[in-house]
């Protein structure tokens, strides 16, 4: 349900800074608003190649990978519900649906965590255990006992692994749970949204948004230039805090995976296994496909600070400007360096994590080919950001993933396009709205129970550690 406004009328332009899995979901649910037939509708973004072969979204986005896990295993109901409903457009057969096509395969979900308390020393705050037990409760409410099997035991969570992996102390198996080939999934998309004719693709860098007293009027490119439109939404992803000062709202972390091939009788055998993730030890393998092992850490990651003047921020008093020096953390990716591998303190996680999720004498060692740093937009909630900015007229905030936003795609869009128009989701007001943060500068650690490892790694700090590679 949402809460309405009949009073909102469309912008004559609307200006969609990144198409990812917020921006593109965002114009593909606008092109099929009728109210919105007559709104330019333009998607920018910072894609690589030539003008004829631009690629969207940009190759180092976190949507452009080989897998993602598609689950309603949430400790926040709200979340579950929503994760349902888009699960139910995932499930659908043919090449037009969402999870056709092979995009979307349910292999079941084992989640786990190991012995300790559920909620830390405040009382509240919940631990991997906890979110394991909230999200059981909630999967078993959802799908029934039928789909969801306890796990209370490292010999029953070994069995339900399917690669004899003791790999926690409690969990369960959700039946109805998966994943999906994102990088598939979000060119699937692409060419939906291309089909319509509706939308325009601008691949360029942006310098930062353009204003004009309080109002957001575009956004100026790296050229000089300036695209103009009378609402700007910045979806931009992890990139998001260097374009809007987001400081006390969300940061961007580094998060470590690497990948390791199998052979064909490897792939034949971990081919339907579940998906695999302990969350006390951060860390998750996804259903092998196309002979390769993925592993993944899903921690408070790396942040990466860096001076900019490219931030929009309030300006505390009149006269002060509205672009001053600020530090924020900035995605380093392989676009930026073609060689860079994952930190050798990530890279030990992940390789413990093979050993503790396929102990298999003659893969548990295999050496990596190759690692990746995945970068979110992390909350300190883990709720996603989707507002208009209470300072700035014409600009909209649709950000703030946590991690945990691409499952959401086939009904993100829709979620953020009935904000834009003020028909408020209403589970999720209050949860992606803006809130004036007490401290800017206080470090942002999503602590929904869903995170371990160590806070506050500098990503630069750790790659000049010395350390052999795993």
């Amino acid at each position: 349900m949402a809460e309405s406004s009949s009073s909102f009328t469309p912008p004559s332009s609307i200006l969609i800074v990144g198409s990812g899995v917020f921006g593109l979901s965002t114009a593909y649910a606008l092109t099929k608003r009728t109210a919105w037939s007559k709104t330019q509708i333009t998607v920018l973004d910072r894609a690589y190649g030539d003008q004829q072969q631009q690629r969207f979204p940009s190759h180092d986005a976190s949507s452009m990978d080989s897998s993602r896990i598609v689950r309603a295993d949430y400790a926040d109901q709200a979340y579950t519900k929503l994760a349902a409903a888009a699960q139910d457009e995932w499930r659908k057969p043919g090449p037009n649906s969402w999870g056709g096509e092979g995009r979307y395969a349910e292999t079941g979900f084992v989640i786990c965590a190991d012995q300790g308390p559920e909620v830390l020393a405040d009382g509240v705050t919940k631990t991997g255990l906890g979110y394991a037990k909230s999200a059981y409760i909630n999967a078993v409410e959802l799908e029934g006992r039928h789909q969801i099997v306890e796990l209370d035991s490292p010999e029953k969570i070994a069995l339900a692994s399917g690669t004899g992996a003791p790999f926690g102390d409690w969990g369960y198996l959700n039946k109805r749970s998966g994943w999906a080939n994102a990088e598939k999934s979000m060119a699937w998309l692409y060419d939906r949204v291309v089909e319509t004719g509706r939308v325009k693709f601008v691949g360029a860098t942006v310098d930062r948004l353009e204003v004009h007293g309080k109002r957001v009027t575009g956004a100026k490119l790296g050229d000089g230039t300036t695209l103009r439109a009378e609402l700007v939404v910045v979806a931009a992803g992890a990139w998001s805090p260097s374009l809007v000062d987001l400081r006390g709202h969300a940061v961007a972390t580094g998060q470590c995976l690497a990948y390791t091939p199998i052979s064909d009788r490897e792939q034949e055998r971990l081919a339907n296994v579940p998906v695999l993730m302990n969350m006390t030890q951060s860390t998750f393998m996804i259903t092998p496909s196309n002979n390769m092992v993925k592993i993944g850490r899903h921690a408070y990651g790396y942040i990466n600070p860096r001076k900019i003047t490219s931030a929009l921020v309030v300006p505390a008093k009149a006269g002060e400007s509205n672009f001053p020096e600020i530090t924020v953390s900035q995605p380093y990716t392989h676009v930026d360096d073609s060689k860079i591998w994952v930190p050798a303190e990530g890279e030990r996680d992940l390789r413990t994590g093979l050993r503790r999720m396929v102990p298999w004498p003659d893969l548990m060692d295999r050496p990596w080919t190759h690692s990746r740093i995945c970068w979110y937009t992390d909350t300190a909630t883990g709720d996603f950001l989707i507002t208009y900015h209470p300072h700035w007229d014409g600009l909209f905030v649709a950000t703030g993933g946590s991690g945990h936003g691409f499952k959401f795609l086939p009904v993100l869009g829709d979620k953020i396009a009935d904000t834009i128009e003020r028909n408020y989701p209403l589970d999720f007001k209050d949860k992606w709205s803006w809130k004036q943060p007490e401290d800017i500068e206080k470090q942002i650690i999503t602590e929904d129970g869903s995170r371990g490892g160590k806070v506050g790694l500098i990503l630069m700090n750790e790659l000049q550690k010395n350390g052999s590679r795993l």
